[in-house]
């Protein structure tokens, strides 16, 4: 049988929220380092943030230019640069060239084309690609879940590339997500969340549990090789 697949809180903002995160093993750490959304983090303050954290950490950017994006990411010593605009693959390429850190991308996904659409044009720049659900005008974090067929959503991705799932997961819904879509990665923001951009620790801590239900968990085993099997 697989393995359950790796977490990653997303939207984090308070020291406490991450403080408790990285206590409670989290796989991966998200951080909102775009200007203005509403889980942004302010770049002169994520250092500070982020200070003494274990758990790899994750730069989610939408649409910044070359040099903001590697500052970004160097800021806050990011093991994943995660993309959500429409960056040119020139800017993907060289993001990738500057850094030891693997690259994600978002897609929210409104049918089946989407995805073969941004897969087919840089499916051989990135590490990973993350499925949430398409809202009009939200970009991401809205709790949208994915409303594709799960039996054929990782067709159009390159059989190396790793698949995280975002979009309205929970405590009550992720063991049901994790069978029926089989991801790498599962991806949670507003779903531990008592109020927005306030994480919940009970819910931080059963969504983890959840998550990990048939697994016993070793931080050693998650490879952040470039390329390699991240479980």
């Amino acid at each position: 049988m697989a393995d359950p697949p790796l977490v990653k809180i997303c939207g984090l903002q308070r020291r406490e929220d991450i403080l408790l995160a990285d206590e409670l093993g989290a796989d991966f750490l998200g951080f909102v380092l775009s200007s203005g959304f509403s889980r942004t983090v302010r770049l002169l303050e994520a250092r500070a943030l982020v200070e003494g954290v274990r758990s790899p950490k994750v730069a989610v950017l939408v649409d910044e230019n070359l040099e903001n994006s590697i500052s970004a990411a160097e800021e806050i010593g990011a093991a994943v640069v995660q993309l959500h605009g429409d960056e040119p693959t020139a800017v993907i390429q060289e993001i990738r060239r500057r850094g030891d850190w693997l690259i994600w991308k978002g897609i929210r996904a409104r049918s089946m084309d989407d995805i073969r659409r941004v897969a087919d044009a840089c499916g051989n720049l990135v590490d990973g690609f993350l499925l949430e659900g398409w809202k009009e005008g939200v970009i991401g974090g809205a709790g949208v879940k994915l409303a594709l067929d799960p039996r054929v959503i990782r067709e159009p991705l390159p059989s190396e590339a790793h698949f995280i799932l975002a979009g309205g997961l929970t405590p009550e819904n992720v063991a049901d997500a994790a069978v029926r879509f089989q991801p790498d990665v599962l991806d949670v923001s507003s779903g531990v969340e008592s109020l927005q951009g306030c994480k919940d620790p009970e819910l931080m801590r059963r969504f983890i549990e959840v998550a990990r239900a048939s697994r016993q968990y070793d931080s050693g085993v998650t490879s952040l090789s470039r390329g390699g099997d991240i479980r």
